[in-house]
């Protein structure tokens, strides 16, 4: 007992100490700073309430965060809106400059990209319905290795005989693909423009707009840590008893399909 009331003196103290040192800077150009080097420490994106938290009470984060990007739109490094966060990177055309220094990654299978962009485009989206836009079955461990990099997260559960599980795209997604926001997917034109669609497509193709990355849909109930586990462990399972997977950057094994593509 003595410990924990240690230890929230301390807490105490440290929060007390933070908000004395907070008051000094009560300038907009100290705020900017303030602003500024929270954005450098971090590893992860910061939303507005988490920068608000550590800034003099009545600070503008929004506009500060506002006039930080047009200060540093024409500089090296930029100030991005990722999702609900925000970062800095380098700027997306002097990206050349650190390719040497980054480390070599293998590609992902072609039949992975697919289920990706399904995911990305048709979320929230079962494992059945993404074989069923492919054409195929989902090959042995690619939605394993797409939960691996980050870039989709299970979701819910659809309110549907089985109660299959949904995917989705994460806040990592958006800034691999600097992205603000799901909706900046590109649309049928612009995917034209860069050659991915043909010219001519039949009458009634589309491109579903993407839905909200974090929000619930109608007919989705919420997951919580022991449902992730288990079926986490089902995915490994069933992976497993099909054998290892060709995923990266070469055959996708069970995608009669793409067995010879290469990304």
């Amino acid at each position: 007992m003595a410990d924990d009331n240690q230890r929230r003196g301390a807490a105490a103290k440290a929060e007390d100490n933070v908000r004395s040192n907070v008051t000094i800077f009560a300038s907009r150009a100290d705020q900017l700073r303030m602003v500024e080097a929270l954005l450098f420490a971090a590893s992860e994106p910061l939303d507005e309430a988490s920068i608000a938290a550590r800034m003099p009470e009545g600070a503008d984060v929004g506009a500060l965060l506002g006039e930080l990007k047009d200060d540093y739109a024409k500089r090296g490094v930029n100030l991005a809106r990722v999702g609900e966060g925000w970062r800095l990177r380098t700027a997306d055309d002097l990206a050349f400059l650190l390719r040497k220094e980054q480390v070599e990654q293998k590609k992902l299978s072609r039949a992975a990209l697919e289920t990706l962009a399904i995911i990305a485009y048709h979320q929230p989206v079962t494992r059945a319905e993404i074989e069923e836009i492919r054409g195929v079955s989902i090959s042995r461990g690619i939605l394993d290795v797409l939960l691996e990099t980050g870039w989709i997260r299970m979701r819910g559960r659809r309110r549907t005989p089985g109660r299959p599980v949904t995917y989705g795209t994460t806040p990592s997604f958006l800034d691999h693909f600097a992205l603000e926001n799901i909706r900046d997917l590109p649309g049928v034109d612009e995917l034209k423009a860069a050659g991915l669609l043909q010219t001519e497509m039949p009458a009634d193709f589309a491109i579903p707009a993407p839905e909200d990355q974090d929000a619930l849909a109608p007919d989705e109930d919420p997951l919580d840590d022991e449902a992730i586990s288990s079926e986490m462990a089902a995915v490994a399972e069933r992976d497993a008893s099909e054998g290892s997977a060709g995923i990266m950057s070469g055959d996708a094994p069970g995608d009669a399909s793409d067995e010879n593509d290469q990304d």
